[in-house]
């Protein structure tokens, strides 16, 4: 089957017998610097503040990409990550309970 992905609605139409899928991502404008993944994770039922979290960070995007692990990172690092990303609380976090808000938000 061949399918063409039509407008923002992401309904597919069937078009002849040939197993291919043409896909394009909607343009977020700059503020979204990975159009294509944030639009996946979002398919996947990501929040729109961590799908975009996500496709904007240069670490991630293409298969295989990989962040550091918080383990490996300081406790200033995941405090300045936290701040980004509007953690509470975060002035009284120890390092392991920074590297949980973080996993959890």
């Amino acid at each position: 089957m061949f399918f063409l992905k039509t407008g923002l609605s992401r309904s597919f139409n069937m078009i002849t017998n040939k197993t291919v899928v043409m896909s394009k991502s909607k343009d977020h404008g700059p503020q979204i610097k990975n159009d294509e993944q944030y639009e996946e994770l979002r398919d996947k039922g990501v929040s729109k503040e961590k799908a975009a979290r996500i496709a904007n960070d240069p670490k991630s995007g293409k298969k295989g990409g990989r962040a550091d692990k918080y383990e490996e990172r300081t406790k200033e690092d995941l405090y300045k990550k936290a701040e980004e990303v509007g953690i509470e609380g975060r002035s009284d976090m120890s390092k392991e309970e920074l590297i949980k808000a973080l996993r959890n938000h």
